[in-house]
Order: C-alpha cells, then structure tokens, then sequence
C-alpha cells in the first residue's frame, strides 16, 4: 500500500485477539524504529517488549487501575512495549535547553510512529498508551526508576477489521503557504 493508505489505514485500537505476535513480525517493527531520525543521532530511547501473558495481565492490572482504569483494555493485548525515554547527547540537550524543547520526546515520538506504521503494515493494531501509573511499570519490569518510561503500546492483532473515518481538521485549516 502506498503511504497515505498506510497512514489513513493506521488507527488506535482497544481490543484484541488472542493470537500471538510473531518474534520476526515485532522485529521488523522495532527494526522501523532504530531507523528513526533523532536530534543529533541522539536515538534516545530503548524497548521493552512484554509478551508474557503474565506480565501483561500484571501491567494491566497494576498500571491501568484507579485513575488510569481507562486503559485497562491494554489487559486483551497479546504484547506491551514499554518505551524507556533515554537521555540525548549533549549538543541536543544544549540546544533543547536554550530552545525550550526536550528533543528526546520528539525522537521517541518519531520512534514509536516508525513502530506503529510497520505494525499496521504487518496487519496488526496498536494503541499508543501516555496515562499509566509509570512506578508500578518500573516495579513490574526491574526498571531503575531514574530511567522514565513515557509510553506503552499495546499491540496485537485487532478483535474487528473495521476502520473508523478519522475525525481530522480541514487542510485549509492546519497549513498556509506564503
């Protein structure tokens, strides 16, 4: 598919079926990720990738209860990338400091869009996922909490093939040429 078919196809979804990912198929989603462009090749980020149902459930449970209950779906989800927002080098942390911009989010932004868009080409769904009780994700995964996790995506193969029309601005409202 060319890629504004990729990119219109490509949508959040919340509900999964049970099938495994395939170890080759999350590679190459996490292959499209390394490729990445970053400030200053800074390539801020690292991967944890949850297959264990275990593990998932206990994320779920954990991560997505009280406040967060919103995102217990996450539970239906075969796999839970974890997104560790590493630090940037220098040069892009001088720059960010006077420019007032954390670069390293962008990246991983960046990043984690790379990951999804190679996952809706390999026919799966992913939902990208800011509103978790990140300590208990540290507890869970043995990760140092002076390491920040930004993002998890739940990924799986989606429960339900329809594609919603995407509520989007007008063109003419969101650019101008001069």
């Amino acid at each position: 598919m060319d890629f504004l078919e990729l990119v219109r196809k490509r949508h959040s979804v919340r509900s999964y079926r049970s099938d495994p990912v395939p170890v080759a198929v999350l590679e190459r989603c996490f292959e499209a990720a390394r490729l990445a462009p970053s400030a200053c090749n800074s390539q801020p980020w690292y991967f944890i990738a949850v297959k264990d149902r275990d593990v998932v459930r206990k994320i779920a449970d954990r991560a997505f209860s009280g406040i967060y209950a919103l995102n217990r779906f996450a539970k239906e989800a075969p796999v839970i990338v974890a997104v560790v927002t590493e630090r940037s080098r220098y040069t892009a942390c001088l720059g960010g400091y006077f420019r007032g911009t954390q670069y390293n989010l962008i990246d991983i932004g960046i990043a984690v869009e790379h990951f999804v868009l190679q996952a809706t080409q390999e026919g799966l769904g992913t939902c990208w996922i800011g509103w978790f009780n990140e300590r208990e994700v540290h507890r869970i995964l043995g990760i140092s909490n002076r390491r920040k996790i930004d993002i998890l995506i739940t990924v799986g193969y989606p429960a339900f093939d329809e594609i919603k029309t995407k509520k989007r601005r007008a063109l003419d409202e969101i650019r101008r040429y001069i």
